[in-house]
């Protein structure tokens, strides 16, 4: 006999409902995501010697979004219960949209650098920071990420438009 409730709760548990429940979560409309990796810019991060840290990479209504969701395996659990560490913590970025001032794709043009060093294309946001200075982040991001960059450059305020008397 096929239980159809148990069909029903796998199928809603799938990335819709993740990205369902986590629109609710912030108050805001997701609107493009990526797979990314941190590299540089931001304080708190670089503060603690984090890169190279693996995460969402979201363009929300809000503004722009990294979250890295942690994982520990059994292993590395065990070793931390003998020596009484702290589990793993989320961990994120938020950028709100007014504070963004531009961002964009940037992918390596030269042939030869492609070939002998491939990178993924990297995200590079331009933004003010909440003690008012520019800062740039860049993330990479797996391919097809340009969405990512329009949906967040379309949050960005037009500038004032002068007055004439």
């Amino acid at each position: 006999m096929i239980n159809h409730t148990a069909r029903k709760k796998e199928k809603d548990s799938g990335p819709e409902e993740f990205w369902r429940n986590y629109a609710e979560r912030y108050g805001e409309k997701v609107l493009a995501y990526r797979l990314g990796k941190y590299v540089s810019g931001w304080d708190e991060f670089e503060a603690a010697g984090i890169s190279g840290l693996w995460g969402l990479v979201i363009a929300t209504s809000g503004g722009f979004r990294f979250h890295h969701f942690p994982q520990e395996n059994w292993l590395q659990a065990a070793a931390r219960s003998v020596s009484g560490g702290e589990p793993p913590q989320e961990k994120t970025i938020f950028i709100p949209a007014p504070g963004i001032l531009s961002a964009g794709i940037f992918t390596e043009k030269k042939l030869w650098k492609r070939l002998l060093a491939p990178r993924s294309p990297l995200l590079v946001i331009r933004y003010q920071s909440g003690d008012g200075e520019e800062r740039e982040l860049a993330a990479e991001t797996d391919g097809g990420a340009e969405g990512l960059a329009a949906e967040l450059c379309a949050l960005i305020s037009p500038a004032p438009q002068a007055v004439t008397p």
